[in-house]
């Protein structure tokens, strides 16, 4: 298991003025992504599938809040959301989203779960193809 953070998610309760914010400021790269309602953030220089080609950053998100996304969250990278599913729930954590792809399951696979203080924190598996 990887366990490095890979990934951030920024609600919004009006995510195109969220972009222009972040946009304006830092320079992000946004990649927007109506059909999933979410914004894709590229914080530095960037892979053709958006992966970060530098050590040093993380890319994220922007999307509506909502559901598990009522706060700021941090994304830990898994080779196996399942598995560390298991592992979150023997040592106290609580599911709050059971693996899911991320649209057809070639971008990967999220997952949402509460810590050990109450903190919502998000998973993701790089994608092996559909399913």
């Amino acid at each position: 298991m990887s366990g490095k953070v890979g990934h951030f998610e920024i609600p919004a309760d009006d995510p195109a003025r969220a972009r222009k914010f972040y946009s304006a400021i830092f320079g992000w790269k946004l990649t927007e992504m109506p059909e999933m309602d979410y914004t894709m953030v590229t914080t530095g220089p960037a892979d053709e599938q958006g992966m970060p080609k530098e050590p040093g950053y993380i890319g994220g998100g922007i999307g509506k809040r909502g559901g598990h996304l009522a706060h700021p969250v941090v994304t830990i990278m898994v080779d196996e959301i399942t598995e560390a599913e298991k592992s979150i729930e023997k040592h106290g954590g609580k599911i709050l989203q059971r693996k899911q792809p991320i649209g057809d399951g070639t971008m990967g696979f999220t997952g949402y779960f509460k810590d050990s203080e109450g903190n919502t924190i998000g998973l993701y598996q790089w994608g092996k193809g559909p399913g």
